[in-house]
């Protein structure tokens, strides 16, 4: 039998996930990473993305947004600001985001004196189309 990596995700509101697993993909600042049993240590941050879990030839698939990952001998360690899984996501909810997103950005474009924060608004857009991306809706 195949040495399984550990993985434990844990954000603000509740212990995400915490099993063990033949791989996963996170995506850091630098692009997506993959981690298995064995891997050298690593401490990196994150970035909106998804987390995927392979195991046993199937994959689960989630949001991760943001946070830090670090492994060590133990496993792979996740600490994430938020993290969903498809049938989690409050569909209405990111399509009224996106849509309030959008229209922040399109107000503060292109006008200096716009007390539009445009980091803020387009932060929220890529959480809300990584959402709906996840609950299979199109961007």
């Amino acid at each position: 039998m195949a040495n399984k990596l550990h993985l434990r995700v844990v954000t603000p509101s509740k212990d995400f996930y915490d099993d063990d697993c033949d791989m996963v993909i996170l995506k850091t600042i630098d692009g997506d990473t993959g981690i298995l049993f064995g891997h050298q240590p690593l401490t990196t941050v994150l970035d909106l993305g998804y987390l995927r879990i392979i195991d046993n030839g199937e994959e689960k698939k989630s949001t991760l947004l943001g946070g830090f990952a670090k492994v060590n001998e133990h496993g792979l360690t996740v600490i994430s600001d938020a993290a969903e899984w498809a049938d989690e996501i409050d569909v209405e909810r990111a399509a009224e985001s996106r849509k309030r997103a959008e229209e922040r950005l399109e107000r503060g474009s292109g006008d200096p004196s716009s007390d539009i924060d445009v980091q803020r608004a387009e932060a929220a857009l890529r959480r809300a189309l990584l959402r709906l991306d996840l609950a299979g809706l199109k961007k």
